[in-house]
């Protein structure tokens, strides 16, 4: 019997604008919705705020990378310790999809699909604005996926900033100009 390969981590562009990345991760689908609902758990792989799982709620994302490594590298230039972004809650089926705003414009649908013992979950982020946010955002996604994924595996996460940077340039070379 041939072994499976391993799902390809890296966000691919499914159109000009939007981004998809999956990540298979340990279920069940309802451990991985908590670390999407639940601040106190999202803020361990992604960004703090309170979030009401509720069409039409509206929340903040507030987002403390380095927090989220330690250490968590060299922070790059033009960014800050901290930074915020105004969302609302547009679909929850609880387990399965949440799907909120991204800026005034963008939009992230997550879905979750159980897959044996674990939950494949994939990120769609919508209507990023050129090249240089599909950069960022790209490897953004990927280093905070990959964080959960170590977190949930009782693992190590590599360095916050050192990965996005690495990632960064990975999606440079992938992306086309």
């Amino acid at each position: 019997m041939t072994e499976l390969l391993e799902m390809d981590t890296y966000g691919r562009v499914a159109e000009p604008t939007t981004l998809v990345i999956e990540r298979k991760l340990p279920g069940p689908p309802s451990r991985i919705w908590s670390y999407l609902i639940d601040a106190d758990k999202r803020k361990l792989w992604l960004a703090d705020g309170v979030m009401e799982a509720k069409a039409g709620a509206p929340f903040e994302l507030v987002w403390r990378n380095e927090e989220l490594t330690d250490p968590p590298g060299m922070r790059p230039e033009g960014f800050s310790e901290e930074m915020r972004m105004k969302s609302r809650v547009l679909e929850v089926q609880k387990d399965k999809r949440l799907v909120f705003t991204w800026q005034e414009t963008g939009e992230v649908c997550i879905d979750l699909r159980p897959e044996g013992d674990e939950v494949v979950m994939t990120v769609t982020h919508r209507r990023i604005s050129d090249r240089a946010n599909l950069l960022m955002v790209g490897a953004g996604w990927h280093m905070h996926l990959d964080i959960l994924a170590a977190r949930l595996r009782g693992k190590t996460p590599e360095p916050f900033w050192d990965g996005w940077l690495r990632l960064k340039a990975d999606y440079d070379k992938r992306i086309p100009g």
